[in-house]
């Protein structure tokens, strides 16, 4: 059963390098069970706020004491790593593995903050992630030889073990952050990933932050959409309501039209130019 103090949220969130300011006082929240996307133009911030909220990059020191990343009620900084990751799991942008394992043991790693997860367990759980993934023909391969693309489905499937390990035992929200997990994708496997998430946030109480470049997919798929703007969280809110032309020439700068989608009903369908 959920909890009130459920969710995962980041509140005023500054960060700079060197001198130059990269969040301004980034607010973004995310409860169980919905998909938020995270939208801007290059250089917003969108990944720097997520590394955030995976306790990679700590904000600058709050002026009141309100600043600060919360998870389930708690705050982030003071959970330590496997607290931390029974609860979120992180899919980079570039995820880096350069030891020379086979799918199978790249996607068993996401069982690691679990140590009371038997063998028989693991490969239950790894069985269903492959299939998800649509990469049960990929089992046996070794992960160093495999095209881009695969290795993004199999390093989803690794942080999907992860989400679900131990989840039915688990009454708490649990959340996934993931940096463009469609960039490298071709069309299919675009939507069936995003299918997948949707349907686990739907199912297993999962808040998800995607971080996509794609307008139109992230439409279709998130519950909400944050639009983020020199460092500073500018809208968030349904699709329909968040993208508009205002918004997105605000955000984009280039000339944006924006229709009813003709085949998803109360979907908007974005077009530049």
């Amino acid at each position: 059963m959920e909890s009130a103090t459920d969710m995962f949220s980041a509140f005023d969130i500054r960060v700079s390098r060197g001198r130059r300011p990269v969040l301004g006082g980034a607010t973004l929240q995310v409860r169980p069970g919905e998909v938020v996307a995270l939208l801007g133009a290059n250089g917003a911030g969108k990944s720097t706020l997520l590394s955030v909220l995976a306790g990679e990059l700590r904000g600058e020191a709050a002026v009141h004491g309100k600043r600060g990343v919360m998870l389930n009620g708690c705050d982030l900084a003071k959970l330590d790593v496997a607290a931390q990751a029974r609860s979120r799991t992180v899919l980079p942008q570039k995820p880096s593995l350069a030891f020379d394992l086979d799918v199978t043991e790249v996607v068993a790693m996401g069982a690691y903050p679990f140590p009371g997860l038997s063998q028989d367990d693991i490969d239950i759980l790894s069985r269903r992630v492959l299939d998800k993934a649509d990469i049960s023909h990929l089992a046996a391969r070794r992960y160093l030889e495999l095209s881009g693309g695969e290795q993004q489905r199999v390093q989803f499937a690794r942080v999907m073990l992860q989400i679900l390990a131990e989840r039915q035992a688990d009454p708490r929200g649990r959340y996934m952050l993931l940096d463009e997990p469609t960039a490298s994708l071709d069309p299919q496997h675009q939507q069936l990933l995003l299918g997948v998430v949707r349907e686990l946030a739907l199912t297993g109480r999962i808040g998800v932050v995607l971080v996509i470049h794609d307008v139109n997919l992230a439409a279709l798929w998130s519950d909400r959409i944050a639009l983020l703007s020199d460092g500073v969280v500018v809208a968030c809110d349904t699709p329909e309501n968040v993208l508009t032309p205002e918004s997105l020439r605000r955000v984009y700068g280039v000339a944006v039209h924006v229709m009813a989608h003709p085949r998803q009903p109360g979907k908007p369908l974005v077009v530049f130019g």
